[in-house]
């Protein structure tokens, strides 16, 4: 990774974060096919279901492995000096929890209200999109529990370097081995097909040692270990030739899962999944020069910071934007229902449905930065170790809930774990305590909270 100046913030984290979150938002939109019968909303679909070639496009946009990339590799300094100064690494996680906490509170708040409502007046609007509401924010969960254990794995960086990443691609390999029941050589041929054709069981390990793996890769780069766009070329290659060998041995061409039946590539994470993120990082290291030239450039650089302030709520909220355009779509006949891939109409009505996406996130967005704006800072000082395990635990059982149910029931659950956890997490400092990491001031204006995504140290 590019050494940077004293002072100086580095933009190519920060515009591959805000490429990655237009990644994942049209990319939501996209995958959503509204479905009506005479003019009325009745059910969704989703785009991997009825057309099986879209599955090879999740090797481009299944980006959250580049988010855990990027953040272990901008958060890697801090812990470093955390590290070195013997300073307790939970209360920097305590400010993570937090900075995701306080602005997930809001999401969860409208979709009580909305939930409230659907109550009320039947909810034929809100049914269809139930789940869609709040499955996103397994990222939250995922990356929350990785970057617990950032710390560790700076220290396996320190000690092994890149062999700690080999290992956690040894011990995953492992896990879907055990999985599929192997035991015989030949019995590797058809990996992906034993592994998939059973309930992930020990497989789920991998929900850990897979999702580590880009943090620890992360933490090689940022380090230094390894680097160059001629490096990049041969991981990239490596990671299109992992990918070929996966779909041939039997796993899914798909990198996105949506049942715990375990016949998918990330409900539990399979081996497979490890060439994606080989691709993204090959990605990264190519384009990182081409990259940072145009990053000099004012405009584009002015487009990442601006990204990059809305990253949280764009994300929390974008999902959101679907049940108004669905109702728009609705009002002014719209071909928002396009049929399926093939039939005449289909790409415009994805058009037609992405331009309603569009105009309907925009007031969405409008109205979440104004109320941010006007949210009360937080002090991030020291906070007592059972305040943060318990805020720990609740916010993470209240988006595992909402997760597993959707709105109804989930966002009220979800809702009130989220608000204890933010309420627990705040700073509290303890008499005669001393602060591990000194106070510092959460980000306010148009993040309450730093980014999910965008560590700071």
């Amino acid at each position: 990774m590019q050494a940077n100046p004293p002072g100086h913030r580095d933009q190519y984290p920060d515009a591959l974060r805000a490429g990655a979150l237009l990644v994942v938002v049209f990319g939501h939109w996209i995958a959503t096919l509204p479905r009506l019968e005479e003019g009325r909303l009745v059910a969704t679909d989703h785009l991997l279901w009825i057309w099986e070639p879209a599955g090879a496009l999740t090797w481009l946009i299944q980006v959250v492995p580049l988010f855990v990339f990027v953040s272990a590799a901008v958060s890697t300094e801090g812990v470093v000096r955390r590290l070195d100064q013997g300073q307790h690494q939970l209360h920097w996680w305590a400010g993570r929890a937090l900075g995701l906490a306080r602005p997930t509170v809001t999401y969860m708040a409208a979709l009580a209200v909305f939930a409230l409502i659907a109550l009320y007046t039947g909810g034929r609007l809100l049914g269809p999109f139930n789940h869609s509401l709040t499955v996103h924010l397994w990222f939250l969960i995922m990356l929350l529990s990785v970057q617990a254990l950032l710390p560790m794995s700076v220290l396996a960086d320190r000690r092994y370097g890149l062999k700690a990443a080999l290992l956690l691609i040894a011990l995953a390999a492992l896990a879907d081995m055990l999985r599929a029941g192997v035991r015989a050589p030949g019995d590797l041929r058809a990996l992906g097909s034993l592994v998939t054709s059973t309930s992930g069981g020990i497989g789920w390990v991998n929900a850990l040692l897979v999702w580590l793996l880009p943090q620890q890769l992360g933490i090689a780069w940022k380090r230094g270990l390894f680097g160059g766009a001629g490096v990049g070329l041969l991981i990239l290659l490596g990671g299109l030739a992992w990918l070929a060998a996966s779909v041939a041995s039997g796993y899914p061409v798909a990198m996105i899962g949506g049942n715990l039946e375990g016949n998918n590539n990330v409900l539990p994470p399979t081996l497979a999944f490890v060439g994606v993120i080989l691709l993204q990082v090959g990605a990264v290291l190519l384009f990182e020069r081409p990259a940072r030239w145009l990053l000099d450039r004012r405009r584009a650089a002015r487009a990442v910071a601006v990204l990059g302030a809305l990253g949280m709520p764009l994300y929390l909220w974008h999902k959101l934007a679907e049940l108004p355009a669905a109702w728009l779509g609705e009002r002014i006949g719209a071909p928002i229902d396009a049929g399926i891939p093939g039939e005449p109409g289909f790409w415009a009505g994805r058009l037609c449905w992405l331009a309603l996406c569009v105009l309907m996130v925009a007031p969405v967005m409008a109205a979440v930065v104004s109320f941010e704006l006007r949210r009360k800072r937080e002090v991030a000082q020291a906070t007592g170790t059972a305040a943060i395990l318990a805020g720990g635990a609740a916010l993470f059982a209240g988006l595992i809930t909402s997760v597993a149910v959707g709105t109804l029931p989930g966002a009220f659950v979800g809702l009130a774990g989220v608000a204890a956890a933010s309420w627990l997490l705040r700073a509290r400092p303890q008499p005669g305590g001393n602060s591990h990491d000194g106070p510092c001031r959460l980000k306010a204006g148009l993040q309450t909270g730093e980014d999910p995504v965008k560590n700071r140290s």
